[in-house]
């Protein structure tokens, strides 16, 4: 179980790192207000990281 819990965190924190360097600190703060609307349940806040993070990926190339 311990294992497990490691490899998640060593996950998580590697997906982290991967959405600051993409997509800067606006991805965190989508990603964050996901997590967070998810864990609490609150289909508002999940919605609104969603689309932050949405708006973030699909940003026009310059």
């Amino acid at each position: 179980m311990t294992v497990i819990a490691l490899l998640a965190a060593v996950f998580a924190v590697t997906f982290e790192q991967f959405v600051q360097w993409q997509y800067g600190p606006m991805g965190i703060v989508g990603l964050l207000l996901l997590t967070v609307g998810i864990k609490a349940k609150s289909p508002t806040c999940s919605s609104i990281g969603a689309v932050v993070l949405a708006l973030m990926m699909t940003r026009p190339a310059i």
